[in-house]
């Protein structure tokens, strides 16, 4: 399959574009003076050249391709019409740190960050979003952050990303509902939900390097023994049923609830701005089922939606007979994105197993998750030792290898 190779140009025009502002201004600077001024005046030898070589190489001005994605059928296409997949990493912290009040991420999201990612091969990031601390809401970011500087925190980081060549994916991670602190991930979007995609989509509108993940997990809180409330399909797709504010499957508190709202509303929402990129959707038992997706599947006018599953050793659908049996009928009829994917048993084989099922049924995969945890246990799911990309062992090793593996993604 053809990845985005073609994207080389692309990039390049956009990593020069900065050059060519600051070599305009000098032209224009130093056409107002007199020829022999021109002529000794210090840098003109070198800006002359970098012109003489933007000019001489075509593809970087008249043949770049600008960075985008969108669908078609099953599959993603680049701005150039050719099939792409999503490869690459998640990139944690931006959903817990600024709740916690230390920080707008776990680590430094800048481009060494990206240009860290980049040298693994990959093509994709997916930044997880708080839904108070973009809002600025329930008293968040705390510790005397500021919401307007988290939002700037990712737009920066997307532009970071999209300059190295990587589409960067914006999801919807730590929500809650009312006056309730977004602390955790919850079982299914609140009211603030919608809120929180029109103010996101309206952002990134105009960017077409830019995937939206409507909600990160959803899931049953009967399937974890709470039979008073349950999450069907029908609820998945239009909303409804009543679920408790608590978080990550822990136990509900006596009366505290909400509505969920379903995923046709994150999508209405996000099309009411006029944005018109892809649209991920997790599927039930925390992004693990898409049983009932295709049936259930929100309507979009744009056309643009894929399915997301969440894939680790140890879940129901973990094994390539699930996958053959319940992913690969999904991914034949849009494009499957596997939003997360890693193993917590010290061992790369399942990591392996994975991508190359992947690999073999054009399905997108982002691994979890790239932040440095060296102090703790293989089995914390780490990918990275280091700020520069150092591979941990053995995830990050069998992640990183692979992707280099592949044909190059840039």
């Amino acid at each position: 399959m053809v990845e985005c190779r073609q994207l080389a140009g692309g990039r390049r025009w956009v990593r020069e574009a900065p050059r060519l502002i600051r070599i305009s201004a000098l032209l224009r600077r130093w056409l107002a003076l007199p020829l022999e001024t021109i002529a000794a005046a210090p840098g003109v030898t070198a800006v002359l050249a970098a012109v003489v070589a933007l000019v001489a190489s075509p593809s970087a001005a008249t043949a770049a391709t600008p960075l985008s994605i969108s669908v078609t059928g099953n599959h993603f296409v680049n701005g150039a019409g050719q099939p792409v997949r999503l490869l690459g990493v998640d990139r944690p912290g931006t959903e817990y740190a600024c709740e916690q009040g230390w920080g707008y991420s776990s680590g430094a999201l800048d481009s060494a960050d990206a240009a860290a990612i980049e040298s693994w091969n990959a093509n994709a990031v997916r930044i997880p979003l708080n839904e108070d601390c973009w809002l600025g809401i329930n008293g968040q970011p705390s510790g005397g952050l500021t919401w307007s500087a988290y939002r700037r925190t990712v737009v920066d980081y997307v532009d970071d990303l999209n300059r190295d060549g990587i589409y960067a994916i914006l999801d919807l991670h730590w929500s809650a509902p009312g006056l309730v602190v977004a602390n955790g991930q919850r079982a299914m979007p609140d009211p603030h939900s919608p809120v929180l995609w029109k103010s996101v989509a309206t952002t990134f509108k105009s960017n077409h390097a830019v995937v939206f993940d409507a909600f990160n997990e959803p899931y049953s809180p009967a399937a974890d023994g709470y039979s008073a409330y349950p999450v069907s399909w029908s609820c998945w797709r239009s909303g409804g049923c009543t679920v408790p504010d608590a978080a990550d499957g822990t136990a509900p508190v006596t009366g505290q609830t909400y509505t969920a709202v379903g995923m046709q509303s994150l999508v209405s929402a996000i099309r009411a701005t006029g944005a018109t990129q892809p649209i991920m959707l997790g599927g039930l038992a925390y992004a693990n089922d898409l049983t009932g997706w295709l049936a259930n599947e929100p309507t979009d006018p744009d056309h643009q939606l894929s399915a997301s599953a969440h894939v680790y050793n140890g879940e129901a659908c973990s094994a390539v007979s699930c996958w053959n049996a319940e992913l690969a009928p999904v991914a034949a009829s849009v494009p499957l994105v596997t939003g997360e994917f890693d193993e917590s048993d010290c061992s790369a084989g399942f990591d392996d197993s994975y991508m190359k099922w992947a690999d073999a049924h054009g399905i997108s995969y982002l691994a979890w998750g790239w932040f440095v945890l060296s102090s703790q246990p293989c089995s914390a799911m780490y990918l990275v030792t280091d700020s520069s990309g150092a591979p941990a062992s053995p995830n990050g090793v069998a992640v990183r290898a692979h992707l280099k593996s592949l044909p190059a993604l840039h």
